[in-house]
Formats: structure tokens, C-alpha cells, sequence
């Protein structure tokens, strides 16, 4: 080869390699999860060379008074601040992410600027809740360089499916009414914000599949939690699966499906090799009150349920809370990986929850992978007219990452005033080890609802087989009421039921958690051996508590989830303390830190473009920050 000749292979393969991406494609970075990239430009050695490189502003957003610290009333939750979660997607050489309102947007990779946007014209004033954690993409296989070759789909809060062009954002007008589908036909009567669709919609080979978040503790007939899905490219409905006992009929005598079963409101992951869509439920309504349920609707609930993707039909369930009325629904998309444990190599979900515990199961059976015990749990105290289950599964490995139960002896305080105070408060509750019932007296849940591991979800290291999750240790007190002693206005009514759930932060006088910090951690499992490798305080109390508290208690309040990467770099915002963070995989050392304009309570992100590495993370806050507000979409990328 002359010389001439290699210069140009030399151009050639150089262009090429400059061209590569590295795409993020859906909301887990892969349809079944895992916050993972391949991407291993920025590294160990150079994170600290990390530098903004781009701000995306969509303007969608409301100031408004976060209510973590106080009384969850009706009126504390229609005027707090939203909350921006969303996980942008890249694809097709385009960054692609919606805003809590339901716009969409298309940027440049490497600037930001807009392509396009779209507004899917939503009620906000109708709606209780902003949140869109993600759109989803397909590409048509057949003819991707069609019109509407390339879909963008996005499930809005007052419940329609929309199909839009990647390439330009105009509606696909070939699927359903115009470029959309109405969630609301084959439901029972509701109102509009009962029924919302907040998480992306999941996609196996031609078909689209969505659950709904459905305000569950408000009544105990609200809308059923059905997981329909739909042909991609018409729309036309396929098949929906009801999340009640398989003996049970699953719609009533107008062919609407069955009211009151769990939904399914957190992220679904596909395996399109075994041709499973796999979700995690919630748990039935009313969440705090399962005197009414007469077991049909608990048979599916707080589950990782396997379905096939074909017809909808059941393959496998595995229950993580019997009769759940704690709230302890699966809030997490389950993340698929293939581990080898005990010498056997199997492809595996992994499912944390709020509880803390993480469950390691068997993709093809539902069988655990990891030894699961059935262990007794407390069957005093419960409400006139409430049933028990006599146990519940406890995973042996991998440990929890939070501490099951409290006491008084728990109690915590800055001084020994506050931590009195909070003892006795302890001590008038009915408190005791986890799975202790919801109570008149008042229950401490300790994890609360909240978790333990929430939505954010972890990511895993699918080369070092490491499991990454941020866990919040934050106590919530749940008491019933009958409903003629229930004050008007209450969030969480459970209308129609014997009892309302009234919830209070279990806090000090001061304001401060009643439990010692940290209140937020990080944690790095070995999912192989079920190890924990090791689990740091996560986070500060600055912008929470004044100078020195701040300096002198680790771990703050948390909302959000972790990315990692092949180089073996964690990226996670998520505290109240407003910093951006990298550690190492390792061992968990700090990298890398960066102020963010204000809370960023969602997933990060990673993709290469044009031979250059970008993080990004939204950072727009959360109801229950102590950060205002906001919509910055923020991008990173090493200094020249």
C-alpha cells in the first residue's frame, strides 16, 4: 500500500471512529435497566476534568413549597413545587426528554439547541402530580428512513399515548386518532387526575406496553391498573393483562377492566430473547386498609410479575409483600442481567425496594437466586376488620440496606431535649419490627413508604457484576382513622373504606429526623455473592441545617438514582445538598463534585457523540426538596 493510500484509510477509519456514538437509547440506558454505558472516555484518571459544556431550559416548572417536613394534606400537595425526574434518551444522534407539563423536546447533542418541541397541550390544571421520567424510541426495522420511520412515544398525565416523528415532532398520524390513544377507554368512571401515565412507555419488537399511576390510597374502586399494550405503528390495542386473582374476571359486565387492582406505575423492563415483559406492582387500594381486599386483589400486588409479550398471559409472579398495606409497593424497574452464582450462569432481575431488601431472581422461572426466608412477622395491633399475613419473605442475601423496624431506643437529637422528645414520641406509637400493621395508635415505618430504594432504581456494572443503589433512612408516621373522626382535606382519604391514613414525618420539635443520620446512603453489592462491598452516608445537610450542623452530620435527604459506567465511575446527584457527584465503583471514594443550579432528583445519563463523552443530569428539584423549583437540563464534558 503506497503512502498516499494509507493517509486516506488512515482519514477514512478516523472518520468513522469520530462519527461512532454511544446511545442511550431508553430510560434505563437498555430496556432492561441497568443506568450502564459502555462509554469509558471519562474516567478515573480525568473526571476532574469534567466541565459544563451545555444548559437545556424548557420553562416547565412551578415554584411551590416542598411538604416533606410537614403534614401531607390535600392542599400541601396541590401547591407544592414540581418535580423534574426525567431521563433524557439519545438516539439516532438526538438527546430527547420531556418536561413535567408532558412537552417534549429534541436537542443537539453537543450544543443543546433545540430541533424541535412538542406540546401535547395538557390540562395542568386538572392534573395533581408533574412528572415525566422519560419518552421511549423504536425504529422501524423495515423502513427507518421513512416518514415516522423513527418514533418518539410519550405517555402524558391525562392518560393518551402519543406517537410522534423523531425527525420532526409532528404527530404520527397513522397511530390510533391522530397520532394517539386514549388510556381511558375500557376504565370505569374517574376523574381525570385518578389515572396518569408518569413513566416511559416499554417497547418489544413492534409493540408498545404501558401501565398508569393511579391515586391508590384514594378510594378503594379507582381505576383498574390493567397493562395494555398496543401495535406500534396503528395503534390498534393487542392485549391487557388485570392485575387480579387468575380465577377472577378481568373486566365487568360492560367490558370495562376490573376496578381496584394494583397498578403498575414505576418503569417496565422487556427481555425480547425470552419474549418477556417484566413489571413491578404496586400494591392494592387502599394502600394502608386491606380489611376489604378479600385476597383476589392482593394476588398480584407489591409483585415482579413476568409477562408474555405475545398475549399478556402470566409466565411467572414473585410476591416481595403479602397483603402489603404498608405502602411497600415495587417502585423500581426491574434491571436484567445475566450472574453466575454458585457456579451457574443464569440470566437474572434483580429487584430492590423499599424496604431495602433486594431480591435476586431467576428471569426464565421467578425463582429466587439468592436463598429467600419466609420468617414470622408481628400479628398484634392491627385495625378492627384488618387480616394479617402470618409472614413474609426476607431475602438472606444480599443484607439489607436498611434497618428493618424501630423502637424508642432508636430515638436521635442534636441535644438530649430533642432526642427525649423524640423517644417519647416513639414510645406513644405502636412501634416494633418491620411489617408491624398501620395502627390508631400511630405506626412509625421505618423504611417508610418512601424507602428505603425508591424509583430511581440502581444501576449494576454489567462487567464487574456490582449492583449500585442510594437508599433514604427516613421515618414516616401512618395512623388510621375511622372516617367519621377524619379531618377534611386529607391527601390520602381511602374513601369508601373504614379507615382515612393521616402520614407525618417522625421528626423532632426542631424539624429534624427522629433516627440517627446518616439519612441517605450509597451502597455497592457484589450480586454474585451477594456481598455488600461497601455503603458510605450519602450526601450533606447543606441548605437544610445552618452552619456547623451541616459539616457535622453526613447523609442527607435523597430522591433520585445512579448511573455507572464501564470505567468504573458511579455518577449520581440526588441530594438535597444540590451537587453532582462521581465515585469509584470500588470502593466509593468521592471523584468528583460539581453545584448544581438547584436539586436533581433524577437518573443521570451518558452517550458518546462525535468522539466525545457527555454526562447529563436534570436538575429541577423534587416535591419533597428543600431547593426551589426548576428546568435545567445540565451536560458535561471533559475540558479540551
Amino acid at each position: 500500500m503506497n503512502t498516499v493510500a494509507l493517509l486516506l484509510c488512515l482519514l477514512l477509519f478516523t472518520s468513522i471512529a469520530q462519527s461512532e456514538s454511544i446511545e442511550w437509547p431508553a430510560y434505563g440506558g437498555a430496556k432492561g435497566g441497568g443506568h450502564y454505558t459502555a462509554a469509558t472516555q471519562i474516567n478515573k484518571d480525568n473526571v476532574n476534568d469534567l466541565k459544563l459544556a451545555w444548559t437545556h431550559r424548557s420553562g416547565d416548572f412551578v415554584a411551590g413549597k416542598p411538604s416533606f417536613t410537614e403534614d401531607l394534606t390535600a392542599e400541601s400537595i396541590r401547591t407544592r413545587p414540581t418535580s423534574f425526574m426525567v431521563t433524557p434518551i439519545m438516539v439516532d444522534d438526538t438527546v430527547f426528554y420531556c418536561t413535567p407539563f408532558n412537552r417534549v423536546f429534541a436537542l443537539d447533542p453537543a450544543t443543546g439547541k433545540e430541533r424541535w418541541v412538542f406540546d401535547p397541550q395538557v390540562d395542568m390544571s386538572k392534573e395533581s402530580i408533574t412528572n415525566c421520567r422519560a419518552v421511549s424510541s423504536w425504529i422501524d426495522q423495515k423502513d427507518p428512513t421513512a416518514s415516522c420511520g423513527h418514533r418518539i412515544l410519550l405517555g402524558t398525565l391525562d392518560a393518551r399515548l402519543i406517537s410522534l416523528d423523531a425527525k420532526t415532532g409532528e404527530r404520527c398520524a397513522d397511530f390510533g386518532n391522530s397520532g394517539e390513544v386514549s388510556l381511558h377507554a375500557g376504565l370505569t368512571e374517574h376523574a381525570s387526575s385518578e389515572y396518569s401515565i408518569t413513566s416511559a412507555p416499554a417497547i418489544i419488537n413492534d409493540t408498545v406496553i404501558t401501565g398508569a399511576f393511579i391515586q391508590d390510597s384514594h378510594r378503594p374502586d379507582v381505576p383498574s391498573g390493567v397493562v395494555r399494550a398496543y401495535d406500534i405503528r396503528s395503534g390498534e390495542f393487542i392485549w391487557g393483562w388485570n392485575p387480579v386473582h387468575p380465577d377472577r374476571p378481568q373486566t365487568d359486565a360492560e367490558g370495562n377492566f376490573t376496578p381496584g387492582s394494583t397498578n403498575v406505575w414505576s418503569t417496565i423492563s422487556v427481555d425480547e430473547e425470552l419474549g418477556l415483559v417484566i413489571v413491578p406492582t404496586g400494591n392494592s387500594s387502599p394502600d394502608y386498609y386491606g380489611g376489604d381486599r378479600d385476597g383476589h386483589k392482593d394476588y398480584y400486588s407489591s409483585s415482579v410479575v413476568a409477562l408474555n409479550a405475545s398475549d399478556g398471559s402470566v409466565a411467572w409472579h414473585y410476591q416481595t409483600v403479602h397483603h402489603d398495606i404498608w405502602d411497600y409497593d415495587v417502585p423500581a424497574q426491574p434491571t436484567l442481567v445475566d450472574l453466575t452464582i454458585n457456579g451457574v450462569k443464569r440470566p437474572a432481575v434483580v429487584q430492590v425496594t423499599k424496604m431495602g431488601m433486594t431480591f435476586v431472581l431467576d428471569r426464565e422461572t421467578g425463582q429466587p437466586l439468592h436463598p429467600v426466608e419466609e420468617r414470622a412477622v408481628p400479628q398484634e395491633g392491627a385495625v378492627p376488620g384488618e387480616y394479617l399475613s402470618p409472614t413474609q419473605p426476607f431475602p438472606v442475601k444480599p443484607d439489607p440496606l436498611h434497618q428493618l423496624g424501630i423502637s424508642p431506643d432508636d430515638a436521635w437529637g442534636l441535644t438530649f431535649w430533642d432526642k427525649s422528645q423524640c423517644r417519647k414520641k416513639l414510645a406513644q406509637m405502636q412501634h416494633g419490627p418491620i411489617y408491624t400493621p398501620p395502627s390508631l395508635k400511630g405506626t412509625p415505618l421505618y423504611p417508610s413508604n418512601l424507602g428505603g430504594n425508591n424509583w430511581g432504581a440502581p444501576a449494576v456494572d454489567l462487567k464487574r457484576k456490582i449492583m449500585v443503589a442510594n437508599t433514604k433512612h427516613m421515618p414516616i408516621e401512618v395512623r388510621l382513622a375511622e372516617q367519621k373522626d377524619c379531618p377534611e382535606g386529607l391527601p390520602f382519604p381511602q374513601l369508601g373504606s373504614k379507615y382515612c391514613v393521616i402520614m407525618t414525618p417522625v421528626v423532632s420539635p426542631l424539624g429534624i429526623p427522629c433516627t440517627a443520620p446518616p439519612w441517605a446512603t450509597l451502597a455497592a453489592v457484589d450480586l454474585e455473592s451477594g456481598d455488600i462491598l461497601w455503603q458510605i452516608p450519602f450526601g450533606t445537610l447543606k441548605g437544610m441545617a445552618p452552619w456547623p450542623f451541616y459539616h457535622l452530620i453526613e447523609g442527607g435527604m435523597e430522591m433520585g438514582g445512579p448511573m455507572v459506567t464501564a470505567s468504573g465511575l458511579i455518577f449520581i446527584a440526588a441530594t438535597s445538598d444540590s451537587y453532582f457527584r462521581a465515585f469509584d465503583i470500588e470502593n466509593g471514594d468521592e471523584l468528583w463534585k460539581q453545584k448544581l443550579p438547584t436539586t436533581g432528583n433524577a437518573v443521570p445519563m451518558s452517550y458518546t457523540y462525535n468522539n466525545e463523552q457527555y454526562v447529563l443530569v436534570a436538575a429541577g428539584g423534587h416535591f419533597t426538596s428543600p431547593e426551589p423549583a426548576g428546568d435545567n437540563l445540565v451536560a458535561y464534558k471533559l475540558s479540551p
